[in-house]
């Protein structure tokens, strides 16, 4: 067998804490032979307050630390926050590297209203920057984007998901999905990928009345169209079933809750 034809290295996932964790399970859910690794930049979480300079600067350190200590064959953004900040001066640090961004799912959402009122909800960042409204203004132009920033809710996710049983997490949920039935909105776009963790409580909340919309499968296939670019030379074919790994950023000792994580989602723990 030629090396094209194992190539073991791994997928990456990245983001400034648990949000890469939705889309590397729902990637490893369908592509069990690839080393999955979900890298959480614990020490600068939240990316969403950052200035965009900021966020390059960081992210192109942080880049480099993962390609040198884990040598990935794919790295996916699994932050929205960081894709519409920094993706376009990733790749044009990395070009060897193929880089996958996460786009709002505003698409699919503003094709699907009835009411033409979408909500978004996402980080600081997310909702000000004008890729959402371009996106808007190209899929739907008579469609009015209602754009809600969650900073609370990202915090809420990132310290208390693994520890909070359904209805505390169905109670987080419940205030925003209201904000956006009182705007108008029949489809609501999980702008920020911490929010996909609450994926099922969101469309509980929102009911039959209203759209919930998510790029999980849009990025994990487009991950999976690098792979079997050129005839499949990246895929591995090496019957992989080492568990997935969550590495994690900073110098400080991890706290329990990040072993309550990896355990929660079968995960390995790691280090950047």
């Amino acid at each position: 067998m030629i090396l094209s034809d194992m190539d073991a290295r791994p997928v990456l996932f990245m983001d400034s804490g648990i949000g890469s964790l939705p889309y590397g399970v729902f990637f490893h859910n369908a592509n069990k032979d690839e080393t999955l690794i979900c890298a959480a930049d614990r020490a600068h979480f939240p990316y969403g307050p950052k200035p965009r300079e900021a966020l390059i600067e960081l992210l192109s350190v942080l880049t480099e630390k993962l390609i040198d200590r884990y040598n990935p064959k794919i790295l996916a953004l699994a932050c929205n926050t960081a894709s519409v900040s920094a993706l376009k001066a990733l790749r044009e640090q990395f070009p060897r590297l193929p880089i996958v961004g996460t786009v709002p799912a505003v698409k699919p959402a503003v094709q699907a209203s009835l009411t033409r009122r979408v909500g978004v909800l996402g980080t600081e960042r997310t909702i000000e920057d004008p890729y959402i409204a371009e996106l808007a203004a190209r899929y739907g132009p008579d469609c009015e984007i209602t754009g809600i920033a969650a900073p609370s809710l990202v915090e809420f996710v990132e310290r208390r998901f693994a520890l909070a049983d359904s209805t505390e997490r169905l109670l987080a949920v419940k205030p925003w999905v209201e904000k956006f039935r009182e705007a108008g909105a029949d489809a609501v776009v999980l702008g920020c990928t911490h929010f996909l963790l609450l994926l099922e409580e969101f469309k509980t909340a929102a009911g039959e009345t209203m759209g919930v919309y998510d790029s999980l499968e849009g990025v994990s296939r487009r991950v999976e169209s690098f792979l079997d670019a050129e005839g499949g030379k990246l895929r591995s074919r090496c019957g992989n079933r080492a568990p997935p790994v969550l590495a994690v950023s900073g110098e400080a000792p991890l706290e329990p809750y990040w072993t309550l994580l990896a355990d929660f989602f079968g995960f390995s723990l790691g280090r950047i």
